[in-house]
């Protein structure tokens, strides 16, 4: 992955890079506090040697042999995931967090379905860096720990907060993060990049309501992506009215907003050909409609947008990065309220493809947007692919919870691609059937060509096989998210915070993005293998 990467990478500008950071990290000019975080792999057997990282290793001779003399001396284990704080064990740097890395020479967990080596540098590296954080360092070196990009998402996500609806002086600092003795400073910086991505994605998902509307999701849009030089079309109702999106439009009509359809275009190679499209589902809130949702949930809705949202992130990771393929991106923006102007339970609507629509619940909101979203890509853009990111259904937390993103595609390869994606992210995906059966579900009706819920159980599959009808000629992935998301509960991924959205799966959608753009071999573990059998 490294070579060709780090060409493309090195011909990202400069001022693009500044900016990146600048957006996400937030970074203060206090730097009075110094702090550093440091690897220990786990110990096998209990009287076995402490073994710390190379780096580690360097910073312990450096200190004269006192810092593995503390190691021992707390018994410290390297337990993935445990953290211990030492003071003045150097002139230059007031706190060292020394963390567990689990076993060394971990690689990719079949079962799982993940590469257990990154992630572990992940977990190691976010639960240093915010322990520390914690402690009021205002700058943090981080140890590569053999994975410098992977120590670098797993940092700055962890240390990102969103706050802006505190006042000023309860904010907290966001430190600056560097690379500790190390020369591989471009696998760094990309892993930087992903993370302040998804940091965009998680900002832009959290904000409420009343803050992020379609309009000011727009604008944010505009503000994110224009300094990497990617183009963005903002259009408005009367554009929507001339391209005949009914679907859109219905449950647009439901609010005051104003809807916005946004289109955004990144070339990266004139030679790469046709575009992939990339599709999120924008409802800015979801009340449900005239199906309400139940209060006790609906705050969290604000997030209907989530999929938008990595799109945007995962396209402005793309130009940071100069990834070698052309995107366009399509986001149609819109409120789904109830009021007297909203969509109803029977309401039948024509799409931009002449096919009619039942509206069996309101609340199935978010595929009518996609399906005028599909035909006006496809018609034009003649995309080689499409990818959609959508909190579609409740159906998917059913069955996945917030272990992995559904996955529903018509292309075994894209699946595949997508798959190894999740694996190296550490954020995963699972695929999802997309049978006959359930189209059937969804489209035998005797008055209408298709119904917005369908018949039966199976609510992601069902959503899914709806999608399914209005990408009858394209290869095609679908990423059910609602799981995975919106508002993170509980455990798992320890470097996201509880209680606050994720910005998932943004760094998988970059990762799979590099696969199609740089299809090299990659040497990342036993993972290639396995997928090169595959």
């Amino acid at each position: 992955m490294l070579s060709l990467f780090a060409r493309h990478f090195r011909n990202a500008r400069v001022g693009v890079f500044n900016q990146a950071l600048r957006f996400s990290s937030q970074i203060g000019e206090n730097r009075a506090e110094k702090g550093l975080v440091l690897g220990l792999y786990e110990q096998e057997i209990d009287t076995e040697e402490p073994r710390l990282s190379s780096t580690a290793i360097h910073f312990d001779a450096k200190t004269d042999g006192q810092l593995l003399s503390l190691i021992k001396e707390c018994n410290l284990k390297g337990k993935l995931g445990s953290v211990k704080i030492f003071n003045n064990l150097d002139p230059a740097i007031g706190s060292v967090a020394v963390v567990g890395l689990g076993l060394e020479g971990a690689g990719y967990n079949e079962l799982e379905a993940v590469d257990e080596g990154f992630e572990n540098v992940r977990i190691a590296a976010g639960t240093g860096a915010s322990a520390l954080a914690k402690d009021g360092c205002t700058q943090i070196f981080v140890d590569p720990m053999e994975h410098p990009e992977q120590a670098a998402e797993g940092s700055g996500l962890a240390t990102w907060r969103y706050q802006a609806n505190r006042a000023k002086k309860d904010r907290k600092p966001i430190p600056k993060l560097d690379l500790y003795d190390s020369a591989e400073v471009d696998a760094w910086t990309r892993g930087l990049f992903k993370a302040d991505a998804q940091n965009l994605a998680r900002s832009l998902a959290d904000a409420p309501g009343n803050q992020i509307t379609p309009t000011s999701f727009a604008q944010a849009a505009v503000d994110a992506l224009c300094p990497c030089g990617v183009n963005i079309e903002v259009r408005n109702k009367d554009w929507a009215e001339a391209k005949n999106m009914a679907c859109f439009l219905s449950v647009a009509r439901s609010s005051c907003e104003p809807p916005i359809f946004l289109e955004i275009s990144y070339c990266g190679d004139e030679k790469a050909g046709r575009p992939v499209m990339l599709a999120g589902k924008g409802i800015t809130f979801n009340s449900g409609g005239l199906c309400l949702k139940h209060p006790e949930d609906m705050a969290q809705y604000r997030a209907s947008m989530a999929g938008a949202a990595a799109v945007v992130a995962t396209i402005r990771a793309a130009a940071a990065l100069s990834l070698p393929i052309n995107l366009v991106g399509l986001v149609p923006l819109c409120e789904n309220m109830p009021s007297g102007m909203a969509f109803k339970p029977g309401d039948v609507i024509t799409a931009m493809n002449g096919k009619t629509v039942a509206v069996h619940d309101t609340n199935n909101a978010g595929r009518l947007m996609l399906a005028d979203t599909f035909v006006y890509g496809q018609t034009t853009f003649k995309p080689k692919m499409i990818v959609d990111v959508a909190t579609l259904s409740d159906g998917i937390i059913h069955a996945l919870g917030g272990a992995a993103s559904g996955v529903f595609s018509n292309s075994d390869f894209l699946w595949s691609q997508m798959q190894k994606a999740g694996a190296i992210s550490g954020d995963r995906v699972w695929r999802m059937p997309l049978w006959q059966y359930y189209t059937q579900k969804v489209t035998e009706y005797s008055n209408v060509d298709i119904s917005n819920a369908g018949r039966g159980k199976g609510s992601a599959c069902l959503g899914a096989a709806f999608l399914k009808e209005f990408v009858p000629c394209v290869d095609w992935v679908h990423l059910d998210i609602t799981g995975v998301g919106m508002l993170k509960k509980g455990a798992g991924i320890p470097y996201l915070v509880n209680d606050r959205m994720t910005g998932r799966p943004t760094r998988t959608l970059i990762q799979f993005l590099y696969q199609l753009a740089c299809p090299e071999p990659q040497s990342q573990s036993a993972l290639v293998k396995k997928a090169e059998q595959n």
